[in-house]
């Protein structure tokens, strides 16, 4: 989880081969009408949102009901919406931080992306970051991909985790 240009896609797919895990890509999971209101450069509201994540929870937990440990890059913003995603089952979250201007640095960097620079502040007013009674942790984003990951794993198998959003 965690804001656009924090690497959630990179690290999810590091963590699904490493983990023998299904990926699915979160953004692939928004509907036409969303993906042209960000790339118009409007914030998603919750009405946007809901239809998005509960077809994650559904694929989650598709996944889980056949057995196999699944990962998904969510920006999962609201502790609300990550209220929705743990219905499929135990899910470990993995908040991907940095500083905003990482963030924007990363995000001016991609090319074809819907998501903008100027939407960076919004995801950020909107970020409820993890609370203590729910199941994850954080990690800085500043490393390069593959020590974020190694950092995640050892993470997510010291807590003995099988799923991760």
């Amino acid at each position: 989880m965690g804001v656009a240009g924090s690497g959630k896609t990179t690290i999810a797919a590091l963590l699904a081969g490493r983990l023998g895990a299904s990926f699915a890509e979160g953004d692939d999971f928004h509907s036409v009408a969303n993906v042209a209101k960000m790339a118009a450069g409007t914030p998603l509201t919750d009405d946007d949102r809901w239809p998005w994540l509960r077809g994650i929870r559904d694929w989650l937990a598709a996944q889980r009901a056949a057995g196999h440990a699944a990962v998904v890059p969510c920006s999962a913003l609201k502790r609300s919406y990550r209220d929705l995603l743990r219905e499929a089952g135990p899910v470990q979250f993995i908040h991907l931080t940095g500083s905003h201007e990482l963030l924007t640095e990363r995000i001016q960097g991609r090319a074809g992306h819907f998501m903008k620079p100027a939407m960076l502040t919004s995801q950020l007013g909107t970020l409820e970051p993890l609370g203590p009674d729910e199941p994850g942790f954080t990690v800085d984003i500043a490393p390069r991909p593959d020590q974020i990951a190694d950092v995640a794993l050892a993470r997510l198998t010291g807590a003995g985790a099988d799923a991760t959003d």
